[in-house]
């Protein structure tokens, strides 16, 4: 019996130890490994005159293939922050940028980085909706053009799918040379991400996508950003806190150009750890 007892012992020995290893290696995992880097944000410093100090000392990494928000008053720094991230603020005389930026590790206001590469990767959707005044077809099809991509079937294939993943296809595909412009608000709106997305970039910025939209087009945005969520690395900009609470992963609140507080967004929104964002969350800030 004793024999027995040992043989068993002896037999489960390896199966023990492998669990056991098994949950000290899922122990070890740190939070990197579960939430690779995408963006990583250092000492960022935005000046749009010598006297209009608009982001002051960003220090931020920004988390791969999840949703991040950026709440706060108006004027805080949210979209300005955004449009750092794709240069657009090249396009404004008298801004300067001190710190860094790396997406994937790389330097992105390094001198040789093509800048129209770069907008490509991160594509931004704004506030309001700016399709073309072109057919529905067209406008999707606008960047791959610009790519040099000519062949119809490739265009026919690419289009299809962008419009599919902006949750837009059904509603349009019986009417693709229909100008854009006759389009709903909301569809407009999907039409510029299908747009954005067709081209395949890797991170989206989202600039109060839903501001200026009815409550239903608010609603198919917020579902097309939970789709999305697995392809892209999602940054969206919103003044609706609950917004941000049901379709983002981390948040970030900001206020005068400074990062008060970054975390995830149960977390921000439930248990912020400066009294500052309690303030704006509970509506008590003023």
């Amino acid at each position: 019996m004793e024999e027995a007892a040992d043989n068993r012992e002896q037999t489960q020995d390896p199966q023990t130890d492998e669990s056991v290893e098994a949950g000290h290696a899922a122990e070890n995992v740190t939070e990197e490994e579960l939430n690779p880097i995408c963006i990583e944000i250092r000492k960022l410093n935005l000046f749009y005159t010598k006297h209009v100090h608009a982001l002051r000392d960003i220090h931020l990494d920004i988390p791969r293939n999840k949703v991040t928000a950026f709440i706060g008053p108006s004027g805080c720094g949210k979209s300005s922050l955004l449009r750092c991230l794709n240069r657009m603020n090249d396009l404004i005389d008298d801004c300067k940028i001190k710190g860094k930026i790396r997406i994937d590790g790389e330097d992105i206001y390094h001198k040789q980085v093509d800048v129209a590469n770069l907008r490509r990767r991160v594509g931004m959707v704004f506030q309001k909706p700016n399709p073309f005044p072109k057919s529905i077809y067209d406008n999707v099809a606008y960047g791959l053009r610009i790519q040099g991509i000519g062949s119809r079937r490739i265009l026919d294939e690419i289009v299809e799918n962008a419009l599919r993943l902006a949750a837009l296809w059904d509603e349009v595909k019986d009417r693709m040379d229909a100008n854009a412009l006759e389009l709903s608000g909301g569809q407009q709106q999907r039409l510029v991400i299908a747009r954005t997305i067709a081209v395949q970039p890797e991170i989206l910025l989202l600039d109060e996508p839903a501001s200026s939209l009815d409550p239903i087009s608010t609603l198919k945005i917020e579902e097309l950003i939970n789709d999305l969520r697995e392809k892209y690395t999602i940054l969206i900009v919103t003044h609706n806190m609950q917004q941000a609470a049901r379709v983002s992963d981390y948040a970030a609140f900001m206020d005068m150009g400074n990062m008060i507080e970054f975390d995830s967004t149960d977390t921000l929104f439930t248990n912020p750890s400066e009294k500052q964002t309690e303030d704006y969350i509970t509506g008590r800030y003023g």
